[in-house]
């Protein structure tokens, strides 16, 4: 069984080397024409966009710092893994989720109160609360304390 192995493990030895060099070839060939590029730009900068940035980063940072120095990159390593910093680790960020300050009270809500305070002039704002409450709506004495002065000033006075 293993004579027959033989002759199989060397074919494939064979062919693993011609990919091998193969692959060597045309990493040179990317190389050279990086090289004829950066001379042909003479030292002006070349602007990406952002999704370039991204592509270019990503595949800088599954190479490293080690071989992007030896490789002769367009743009330096440090900058590269900058943008990968920067750039697709923004990724985790969720600021363009965030708006700035608290959320509105819900027009509904408002609208109940408003409601019940011109309805029910007695009522406090904890009497407010228990009602909406009862109405299925949490809400704090605060919230209905903003609610009237923001939104019912002239009506409840």
């Amino acid at each position: 069984m293993s004579s027959l192995l033989q002759p199989l493990h060397l074919l494939l030895m064979m062919f693993a080397g011609w990919v091998n060099r193969h692959q060597l070839d045309v990493i040179d060939y990317l190389q050279e024409e990086n090289r004829l590029l950066k001379e042909r730009l003479g030292g002006r900068r070349i602007r990406f966009t952002d999704a370039e940035r991204r592509r270019l980063a990503r595949k800088a940072y599954t190479l490293g710092r080690k071989v992007l120095n030896e490789l002769g990159t367009l743009v330096t390593p440090d900058t590269l893994l900058r943008w990968h910093r920067k750039l697709v680790a923004r990724k985790w960020d969720y600021s363009q989720r965030r708006g700035p300050g608290r959320p509105r009270i819900m027009k509904t809500i408002v609208d109940l109160i408003l409601r019940m305070a011109l309805e029910n002039r007695s009522w406090g704002y904890t009497r407010i609360r228990g009602a909406l409450a009862n109405v299925g709506h949490q809400v704090g004495r605060g919230t209905i304390a903003t609610a009237r002065r923001l939104h019912g000033g002239r009506l409840l006075q």
